[in-house]
Protein backbone atom coordinates (compact mmCIF):
# COMPACT_ATOMS: atom_id res chain seq x y z
CA UNK A 1 0.00 0.00 0.00
CA UNK A 2 1.30 3.28 -0.54
CA UNK A 3 0.91 5.55 2.42
CA UNK A 4 0.17 9.52 2.51
CA UNK A 5 4.09 10.07 3.24
CA UNK A 6 5.35 8.62 0.12
CA UNK A 7 2.51 10.04 -1.81
CA UNK A 8 3.30 13.42 -0.33
CA UNK A 9 7.47 13.30 0.19
CA UNK A 10 8.57 10.99 -2.92
CA UNK A 11 9.02 13.04 -5.81
CA UNK A 12 10.75 9.65 -7.51
CA UNK A 13 6.81 8.44 -7.95
CA UNK A 14 6.19 9.98 -11.07
CA UNK A 15 2.51 10.73 -12.41
CA UNK A 16 2.94 8.57 -15.30
CA UNK A 17 3.94 5.21 -13.36
CA UNK A 18 1.04 6.22 -10.18
CA UNK A 19 -1.58 6.65 -12.94
CA UNK A 20 -0.54 3.06 -13.96
CA UNK A 21 -0.42 1.67 -10.46
CA UNK A 22 -3.29 3.15 -8.98
CA UNK A 23 -5.39 1.21 -7.92
CA UNK A 24 -3.55 -1.64 -5.91
CA UNK A 25 -6.78 -2.58 -3.25
CA UNK A 26 -10.41 -1.83 -3.30
CA UNK A 27 -11.90 1.58 -3.52
CA UNK A 28 -14.18 2.99 -0.99
CA UNK A 29 -16.68 5.44 -2.06
CA UNK A 30 -18.75 7.05 0.95
CA UNK A 31 -22.06 8.47 0.75
CA UNK A 32 -23.06 10.66 2.64
CA UNK A 33 -26.71 9.39 3.36
CA UNK A 34 -28.75 6.25 4.24
CA UNK A 35 -29.81 3.94 1.59
CA UNK A 36 -33.13 4.22 -0.03
CA UNK A 37 -32.10 8.01 -1.35
CA UNK A 38 -30.97 8.98 -4.90
CA UNK A 39 -27.51 9.16 -4.17
CA UNK A 40 -27.44 5.47 -2.82
CA UNK A 41 -29.21 4.52 -5.96
CA UNK A 42 -27.62 5.68 -8.65
CA UNK A 43 -23.91 5.20 -7.20
CA UNK A 44 -25.07 1.70 -6.71
CA UNK A 45 -25.75 1.85 -10.84
CA UNK A 46 -22.32 2.69 -11.60
CA UNK A 47 -20.21 1.08 -8.91
CA UNK A 48 -19.88 -2.15 -10.64
CA UNK A 49 -18.55 -0.10 -13.64
CA UNK A 50 -16.41 2.02 -12.03
CA UNK A 51 -15.25 -1.46 -10.79
CA UNK A 52 -14.44 -2.81 -14.48
CA UNK A 53 -12.84 0.74 -15.04
CA UNK A 54 -10.53 0.76 -12.14
CA UNK A 55 -9.37 -2.98 -12.72
CA UNK A 56 -10.61 -3.27 -8.25
CA UNK A 57 -13.76 -3.92 -6.54
CA UNK A 58 -15.52 -0.45 -5.49
CA UNK A 59 -17.03 -0.70 -1.95
CA UNK A 60 -19.64 0.80 -1.20
CA UNK A 61 -20.23 2.75 2.79
CA UNK A 62 -23.09 4.89 3.84
CA UNK A 63 -22.56 7.51 6.37
CA UNK A 64 -25.15 9.09 6.53
CA UNK A 65 -25.60 12.70 9.57
CA UNK A 66 -25.75 16.23 9.59
CA UNK A 67 -27.58 16.74 5.98
CA UNK A 68 -24.30 15.05 4.31
CA UNK A 69 -21.51 16.68 6.14
CA UNK A 70 -20.41 13.99 8.37
CA UNK A 71 -19.82 11.50 5.80
CA UNK A 72 -18.08 14.11 3.70
CA UNK A 73 -16.27 15.15 6.55
CA UNK A 74 -14.96 12.24 7.12
CA UNK A 75 -13.78 11.33 3.40
CA UNK A 76 -12.14 14.91 3.96
CA UNK A 77 -9.98 14.21 6.53
CA UNK A 78 -8.73 10.35 5.22
CA UNK A 79 -5.26 10.04 3.67
CA UNK A 80 -5.18 11.40 -0.04
CA UNK A 81 -3.94 8.34 -1.19
CA UNK A 82 -6.82 6.82 -3.36
CA UNK A 83 -8.29 4.55 -1.24
CA UNK A 84 -11.35 6.71 -0.56
CA UNK A 85 -13.98 9.29 -2.17
CA UNK A 86 -16.75 10.56 -1.51
CA UNK A 87 -20.10 11.22 -3.36
CA UNK A 88 -20.94 14.43 -2.07
CA UNK A 89 -23.96 16.57 -3.34
CA UNK A 90 -24.58 20.60 -3.04
CA UNK A 91 -26.15 19.92 0.08
CA UNK A 92 -22.34 19.86 2.45
CA UNK A 93 -21.07 21.35 -0.37
CA UNK A 94 -22.61 25.19 -1.47
CA UNK A 95 -25.90 24.29 1.08
CA UNK A 96 -24.46 23.50 4.76
CA UNK A 97 -21.78 26.73 4.40
CA UNK A 98 -24.67 29.13 4.68
CA UNK A 99 -25.81 27.34 7.74
CA UNK A 100 -24.80 29.29 11.19
CA UNK A 101 -23.92 26.04 12.72
CA UNK A 102 -19.79 25.58 11.94
CA UNK A 103 -18.59 23.64 8.99
CA UNK A 104 -16.18 20.79 10.19
CA UNK A 105 -14.37 21.41 6.93
CA UNK A 106 -13.79 23.55 4.08
CA UNK A 107 -15.27 22.45 0.62
CA UNK A 108 -12.96 24.05 -1.45
CA UNK A 109 -9.98 23.47 0.93
CA UNK A 110 -10.25 20.51 1.84
CA UNK A 111 -11.79 18.46 -1.18
CA UNK A 112 -10.44 17.98 -4.80
CA UNK A 113 -13.46 17.70 -7.25
CA UNK A 114 -12.79 15.21 -9.63
CA UNK A 115 -16.28 14.49 -11.67
CA UNK A 116 -19.73 14.75 -11.04
CA UNK A 117 -22.57 12.09 -11.73
CA UNK A 118 -26.12 13.09 -12.01
CA UNK A 119 -27.77 16.48 -12.29
CA UNK A 120 -31.11 16.16 -9.56
CA UNK A 121 -34.35 18.24 -10.13
CA UNK A 122 -36.31 18.72 -7.56
CA UNK A 123 -40.68 18.75 -6.72
CA UNK A 124 -42.76 19.46 -4.00
CA UNK A 125 -45.23 16.67 -2.90
CA UNK A 126 -47.76 16.13 -0.24
CA UNK A 127 -48.80 13.57 1.72
CA UNK A 128 -52.97 12.12 0.72
CA UNK A 129 -53.39 11.10 4.35
CA UNK A 130 -55.50 13.74 5.88
CA UNK A 131 -54.14 16.16 3.75
CA UNK A 132 -57.23 16.71 0.74
CA UNK A 133 -55.16 19.30 -1.31
CA UNK A 134 -55.17 19.12 -5.41
CA UNK A 135 -52.36 21.77 -6.16
CA UNK A 136 -50.10 24.52 -5.34
CA UNK A 137 -52.23 27.58 -4.21
CA UNK A 138 -54.66 25.00 -2.12
CA UNK A 139 -51.69 23.60 -0.33
CA UNK A 140 -50.41 27.69 0.03
CA UNK A 141 -54.05 28.25 1.50
CA UNK A 142 -54.06 25.52 3.47
CA UNK A 143 -50.41 26.44 5.22
CA UNK A 144 -51.43 30.19 5.78
CA UNK A 145 -54.65 28.62 7.28
CA UNK A 146 -52.97 27.04 10.32
CA UNK A 147 -49.33 28.47 10.20
CA UNK A 148 -46.97 26.09 11.81
CA UNK A 149 -49.49 23.61 11.47
CA UNK A 150 -48.10 21.64 9.09
CA UNK A 151 -44.56 19.51 9.07
CA UNK A 152 -41.85 18.51 6.25
CA UNK A 153 -39.14 16.51 6.40
CA UNK A 154 -35.73 16.22 4.70
CA UNK A 155 -33.02 13.96 5.15
CA UNK A 156 -31.21 16.44 7.25
CA UNK A 157 -30.55 20.44 8.24
CA UNK A 158 -29.05 22.18 4.72
CA UNK A 159 -29.76 19.05 2.48
CA UNK A 160 -31.19 19.98 -0.64
CA UNK A 161 -34.78 19.06 0.20
CA UNK A 162 -34.34 21.24 3.30
CA UNK A 163 -33.28 24.06 1.39
CA UNK A 164 -35.83 23.73 -1.46
CA UNK A 165 -38.72 23.39 1.22
CA UNK A 166 -37.62 26.40 3.38
CA UNK A 167 -37.24 28.53 0.34
CA UNK A 168 -40.82 27.44 -0.76
CA UNK A 169 -42.68 28.67 2.42
CA UNK A 170 -40.27 31.81 2.41
CA UNK A 171 -41.39 32.86 -1.16
CA UNK A 172 -45.44 31.41 -0.38
CA UNK A 173 -45.70 33.71 2.61
CA UNK A 174 -45.91 30.48 4.85
CA UNK A 175 -44.77 28.28 7.58
CA UNK A 176 -43.99 24.87 8.56
CA UNK A 177 -42.10 22.57 11.01
CA UNK A 178 -38.74 21.09 9.84
CA UNK A 179 -38.46 17.32 10.41
CA UNK A 180 -35.18 16.33 9.57
CA UNK A 181 -34.44 12.68 9.15
CA UNK A 182 -31.26 10.16 8.56
CA UNK A 183 -31.78 9.61 4.65
CA UNK A 184 -34.78 10.10 1.67
CA UNK A 185 -35.90 6.45 2.63
CA UNK A 186 -37.16 7.53 6.06
CA UNK A 187 -38.48 10.63 4.98
CA UNK A 188 -41.05 8.71 2.35
CA UNK A 189 -42.12 6.41 4.73
CA UNK A 190 -43.26 9.53 6.42
CA UNK A 191 -44.49 10.96 3.99
CA UNK A 192 -46.78 8.15 2.96
CA UNK A 193 -47.57 7.66 6.53
CA UNK A 194 -48.89 10.97 7.09
CA UNK A 195 -46.02 11.70 9.55
CA UNK A 196 -44.95 14.75 7.78
CA UNK A 197 -47.27 16.23 5.33
CA UNK A 198 -44.83 17.60 2.36
CA UNK A 199 -41.26 16.90 1.09
CA UNK A 200 -38.97 18.30 -1.63
CA UNK A 201 -37.10 15.73 -3.73
CA UNK A 202 -36.38 13.38 -6.99
CA UNK A 203 -39.50 13.38 -8.95
CA UNK A 204 -38.83 9.69 -10.03
CA UNK A 205 -38.97 8.85 -6.05
CA UNK A 206 -42.25 10.76 -5.56
CA UNK A 207 -44.33 9.43 -8.39
CA UNK A 208 -44.43 5.51 -6.83
CA UNK A 209 -46.02 7.14 -3.85
CA UNK A 210 -48.36 9.23 -6.27
CA UNK A 211 -49.02 5.99 -8.24
CA UNK A 212 -49.67 4.23 -5.06
CA UNK A 213 -52.28 7.02 -4.00
CA UNK A 214 -49.82 7.64 -1.21
CA UNK A 215 -48.94 11.08 -1.85
CA UNK A 216 -49.34 13.76 -4.51
CA UNK A 217 -46.70 15.77 -6.51
CA UNK A 218 -47.45 19.48 -6.91
CA UNK A 219 -45.43 20.92 -8.98
CA UNK A 220 -41.63 20.54 -10.37
CA UNK A 221 -38.69 23.29 -9.92
CA UNK A 222 -37.39 23.32 -13.49
CA UNK A 223 -38.09 25.12 -16.19
CA UNK A 224 -39.69 22.75 -17.79
CA UNK A 225 -42.35 19.42 -17.30
CA UNK A 226 -40.61 16.39 -15.96
CA UNK A 227 -41.43 13.54 -18.48
CA UNK A 228 -41.81 11.36 -15.34
CA UNK A 229 -44.82 13.24 -14.48
CA UNK A 230 -46.21 15.31 -17.09
CA UNK A 231 -49.39 16.25 -15.78
CA UNK A 232 -47.71 17.90 -12.54
CA UNK A 233 -47.34 21.68 -13.48
CA UNK A 234 -43.84 23.51 -13.37
CA UNK A 235 -43.41 26.04 -10.43
CA UNK A 236 -43.83 28.89 -12.44
CA UNK A 237 -47.18 27.41 -14.01
CA UNK A 238 -48.11 26.92 -10.24
CA UNK A 239 -47.82 30.19 -9.42
CA UNK A 240 -44.49 30.14 -8.27
CA UNK A 241 -42.08 31.98 -10.90
CA UNK A 242 -39.39 32.88 -9.25
CA UNK A 243 -38.73 29.12 -7.51
CA UNK A 244 -35.64 27.26 -7.95
CA UNK A 245 -34.11 24.16 -6.43
CA UNK A 246 -32.07 21.10 -7.49
CA UNK A 247 -29.09 19.51 -6.53
CA UNK A 248 -25.90 17.63 -8.23
CA UNK A 249 -23.98 14.55 -7.00
CA UNK A 250 -20.16 13.94 -7.46
CA UNK A 251 -16.93 12.53 -6.74
CA UNK A 252 -14.80 14.00 -4.48
CA UNK A 253 -11.38 13.65 -2.85
CA UNK A 254 -9.25 14.54 0.44
CA UNK A 255 -6.96 17.48 -0.86
CA UNK A 256 -3.99 16.29 -1.67
CA UNK A 257 -4.67 13.24 -3.21
CA UNK A 258 -1.84 12.94 -6.69
CA UNK A 259 -2.89 14.62 -9.78
CA UNK A 260 -2.94 10.93 -11.68
CA UNK A 261 -5.36 9.30 -8.96
CA UNK A 262 -7.92 12.28 -9.43
CA UNK A 263 -7.72 11.69 -13.23
CA UNK A 264 -7.93 8.26 -13.91
CA UNK A 265 -10.94 7.90 -11.36
CA UNK A 266 -12.78 11.00 -13.46
CA UNK A 267 -11.50 9.25 -16.62
CA UNK A 268 -12.99 5.71 -15.08
CA UNK A 269 -15.97 8.13 -13.81
CA UNK A 270 -17.25 8.79 -17.67
CA UNK A 271 -16.60 5.67 -18.73
CA UNK A 272 -19.60 4.51 -16.08
CA UNK A 273 -21.47 7.17 -17.46
CA UNK A 274 -20.85 6.45 -20.61
CA UNK A 275 -22.62 2.81 -20.85
CA UNK A 276 -26.36 3.15 -22.69
CA UNK A 277 -28.11 0.94 -19.97
CA UNK A 278 -26.48 3.44 -16.95
CA UNK A 279 -28.06 6.19 -19.23
CA UNK A 280 -30.99 4.98 -19.92
CA UNK A 281 -31.41 4.16 -15.96
CA UNK A 282 -30.24 7.67 -14.97
CA UNK A 283 -32.91 8.99 -17.47
CA UNK A 284 -35.85 6.66 -15.63
CA UNK A 285 -34.60 8.05 -12.55
CA UNK A 286 -34.86 11.93 -13.63
CA UNK A 287 -31.54 12.44 -12.88
CA UNK A 288 -29.65 12.65 -16.17
CA UNK A 289 -25.90 11.99 -16.41
CA UNK A 290 -23.56 15.18 -16.58
CA UNK A 291 -21.59 14.02 -18.70
CA UNK A 292 -17.80 15.48 -20.46
CA UNK A 293 -16.69 17.08 -17.32
CA UNK A 294 -12.94 17.12 -16.65
CA UNK A 295 -12.10 17.98 -13.47
CA UNK A 296 -11.12 21.88 -13.66
CA UNK A 297 -14.31 21.96 -15.04
CA UNK A 298 -16.32 20.28 -12.24
CA UNK A 299 -13.81 22.29 -10.03
CA UNK A 300 -15.27 26.21 -11.64
CA UNK A 301 -18.78 24.72 -11.46
CA UNK A 302 -18.56 23.66 -7.80
CA UNK A 303 -16.87 27.73 -7.28
CA UNK A 304 -19.66 28.43 -9.11
CA UNK A 305 -22.30 26.82 -6.89
CA UNK A 306 -20.97 27.66 -3.54
CA UNK A 307 -20.69 31.69 -4.64
CA UNK A 308 -24.46 31.36 -5.93
CA UNK A 309 -26.11 29.16 -2.79
CA UNK A 310 -24.35 30.13 0.12
CA UNK A 311 -25.35 33.92 0.59
CA UNK A 312 -29.02 32.81 -0.42
CA UNK A 313 -28.91 29.70 2.35
CA UNK A 314 -27.97 32.66 5.16
CA UNK A 315 -30.76 34.92 3.46
CA UNK A 316 -33.16 32.26 4.31
CA UNK A 317 -32.15 32.61 8.20
CA UNK A 318 -32.03 28.95 9.14
CA UNK A 319 -31.61 28.83 12.85
CA UNK A 320 -29.70 25.65 14.20
CA UNK A 321 -32.17 22.89 15.21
Amino acid sequence: MISRRTLLATPALTAPALAQSWPTRPVRIVIPFGTGGGTDITTRLIAPRLADALGQPVVIENRPGAGGVVGTDYVAKLPPDGGAFVLSTLSPIGLAPGLPAPMPFDPLRDLIPVAPTAFVPIALAVTRRGLNVTNAQEFIAALRARPDGYQYGSSGIGTSGHIAAATFLIQSGTRAIHVPYRGGGQVFAALTSGEIHFCCDIPSLLRPMQEAGNARVLFVATDTRSSLVPDVPTAREAGLPDYKSYSWYGFFAPTGTPRPIIDRMAAATEQALSDPTVLARFEELGTPAMRGYTPERFAAYVREEVAYWVPRVRALGIRAE
